[in-house]
């Protein structure tokens, strides 16, 4: 186990290769479930800020579907869902890129 703890094997022998096998199948054969590893983009992200309260964007398929007044109450459940905590959603606005197409939503949080 020392020897294999400090990699004292010469690169050459066959100890080196069955360690080096070891290794591989460890890396391709645990799934990903075991260390909780789901690769998924981040579809809210907290923007800083300088109002004293918290900034979100959100993607724009959480909100593309609801209402525009309905947006605000929307957006505080997936932050609470998000986050944990209950969010105040003071208002949320369309982010347009240069075809005036909704690339994202900003939420205004106070606290």
């Amino acid at each position: 186990m020392k020897r294999l703890i400090f990699w004292d094997f010469p690169r050459a022998g066959w100890q080196y290769d069955i360690a080096v096998a070891a290794i591989l199948a460890f890396i391709f054969l645990t799934p990903r479930e075991l260390f909780k590893d789901q690769p998924r983009p981040a579809s809210i992200v907290q923007m800083p800020s300088d109002t004293g309260g918290s900034v979100y964007w959100l993607e724009t398929s959480l909100l593309e579907s609801t209402p525009e007044g309905g947006r605000p109450q929307r957006a505080a459940e997936l932050l609470k869902a998000r986050t944990g905590k209950p969010a105040n959603v003071v208002k949320v606005e369309p982010i347009h890129d240069a075809e005036l197409e909704v690339r994202g939503f900003m939420a205004i949080v106070k606290p």
